[in-house]
């Protein structure tokens, strides 16, 4: 007898589920009492290369919420860091890094990451996979063009200026830097695959910040690599892994990010899944769709959280119908949420959606 394929996984691939899947993008963070506890004193970086950490924090919110899906543990940054980057991710800052990449000579000086380099993360998906059973992990990395805004600003920034006028100064150089960190991002998607994740997420988290045909000229190609990198390896079921795109500020990019490769288009709640659909498949192809309640509604009243759910699900429903759709938030769980909060979405879900 067959495995049932989990929902999560059948709604990626627009196959029918039993119920509607959910996740939230920062689900195992600072919005959990017990993560606060696990990480107190362990910075971020040292927290994201501890395997034992790593799969404890992973597991948090999938206990206590019953999500359909466990997204490691981990940071955006990380492979930079691993791969020999001096930076830092400063509480209360992010990611700061301690020499800019602003030239050729520091282009060719940016190292690439090896497999061997991000083992601790290996270890940490053997580990999760041994502990989910079948809740399937999700795997996560940076899409090349956010990488590379954190290395040209020296850390976050709210118009990246300097990035698209590195951008539009040298598009060769530029395009050096993103196919190498493409390779970068690559890496790590392989890694946590080839260890046991069954869904992946690219996540351009700044990519809103540019036009439509700067995102098409100089940020779609490198992440078109990626996603092209990823489809080419095999789950433990022996068929493709999906993959999901998403960033943030993207209602005009959402075709485009489609057509770079992905399985699944992450909307945030900007934009409504009905005109997201119809935006993702302007090429012709039915993609799946993930999102978008708004963060901020999760402090609502649970009666406005609850009708918030509703109309999220019944957008769904008129843009891809019963199958392909995943709920999500349309952007991460604010660090001052209550956890309730986050049950009472899961329940509702799936109370709604059961088939």
């Amino acid at each position: 007898m067959s495995t049932p394929v989990p929902p999560l996984v059948a709604a990626c691939r627009r196959e029918p589920v039993t119920r509607t899947p959910v996740w939230f993008m920062r689900q195992a963070g600072r919005s959990l009492p017990e993560y606060r506890r696990v990480r107190e004193g362990v910075p971020m970086l040292q927290a994201c290369t501890t395997p034992d950490l790593v799969t404890e924090i992973t597991l948090q919110p999938v206990r206590r919420y019953g999500v359909d899906g466990a997204v490691l543990y981990s940071d955006i940054v990380l492979p930079l860091k691993a791969a020999g980057v001096d930076l830092d991710i400063v509480p209360g800052t992010g990611p700061v890094i301690a020499h800019p990449v602003r030239t050729a000579a520091d282009v060719d000086a940016l190292p690439e990451l090896h497999p061997e380099q991000v083992e601790p993360v290996a270890q940490a998906v053997r580990q999760l996979v041994g502990e989910l059973g079948e809740v399937p992990l999700i795997g996560f990395a940076g899409a090349p063009f956010t990488l590379a805004s954190y290395l040209v600003e020296g850390g976050p920034s709210k118009d990246h200026a300097a990035t698209k006028t590195f951008i539009h100064a040298d598009p060769g150089l530029w395009r050096a830097l993103a196919e190498k960190l493409a390779r970068t991002s690559a890496t790590f998607l392989r890694v946590q695959v080839a260890n046991g994740a069954r869904v992946v997420q690219l996540f351009d988290s700044w990519a809103g910040a540019l036009s439509l045909a700067d995102y098409r000229a100089h940020a779609m190609p490198a992440s078109a690599s990626v996603l092209e990198a990823v489809g080419e390896l095999r789950g433990a079921d022996g068929l493709p892994v999906p993959r999901i795109h998403f960033g943030v500020v993207t209602g005009e990019l959402l075709g485009a990010m489609g057509e770079a490769g992905a399985d699944v288009v992450g909307v945030d709640y900007r934009v409504s899944l009905r005109d997201a659909a119809a935006r993702t498949r302007a090429d012709g192809t039915r993609r799946a769709l993930q999102g978008n309640l708004d963060p901020a509604l999760l402090g609502a009243p649970p009666a406005v959280l609850d009708a918030a759910v509703d109309d999220v699900l019944a957008d769904a429903a008129a843009a891809v119908g019963t199958t392909g759709h995943v709920f999500n938030l349309g952007h991460g769980v604010p660090p001052a949420t209550d956890p309730g909060a986050l049950l009472r979405v899961v329940e509702r879900v799936h109370e709604r959606t059961a088939r």
